[in-house]
């Protein structure tokens, strides 16, 4: 297969994998918050769960090698201003992610410690910063 066509298969499963991991992720745990279990956030890392963020860590990692090295077998210049932007929006939306995941395992380890609605409103940000990132990727404004 040619390289550029491989990238673009990689750079494109990461993202839906991310962002179909994040989705299930959130779906479980408003599923489990509904039927009124409380333990839900100390389950959410847990070894089965762990696989889930694992994925979606690789992925993260993954994203600005595949999509730098698209950029420059296509030949776009960096100084695009939706490549800049996707970049920005990238930065923002992982440093987010991770911040999420220590909250996320801080609640697993101390359930009554921080504020849910602080943890679901980070967890909301990196979702639209992904989306908004897929679809500056799908639209490529010059």
């Amino acid at each position: 297969m040619e390289l550029l066509t491989t990238l673009k298969t990689v750079h494109i499963l990461a993202t839906v994998l991310l962002l179909g991991s994040a989705l299930g992720l959130a779906i479980w745990t408003w599923q489990a918050r509904r039927k009124g279990d409380t333990a839900a956030p100390t389950r959410l890392l847990q070894r089965p769960l762990m696989f889930v963020w694992i994925v979606m860590g690789i992925c993260l990692l993954s994203m600005p090698v595949s999509g730098w090295w698209l950029v420059h077998l296509v030949g776009w210049p960096l100084g695009q201003t939706w490549v800049l932007g996707s970049s920005v929006i990238y930065t923002v939306g992982a440093f987010s992610w991770f911040w999420l995941l220590a909250r996320v395992n801080r609640l697993r380890t101390a359930p009554t410690v921080g504020n849910p609605k602080f943890t679901l409103a980070l967890a909301v940000f990196s979702g639209v910063c992904f989306i908004a990132i897929a679809g500056l990727m799908g639209a490529k404004p010059v």
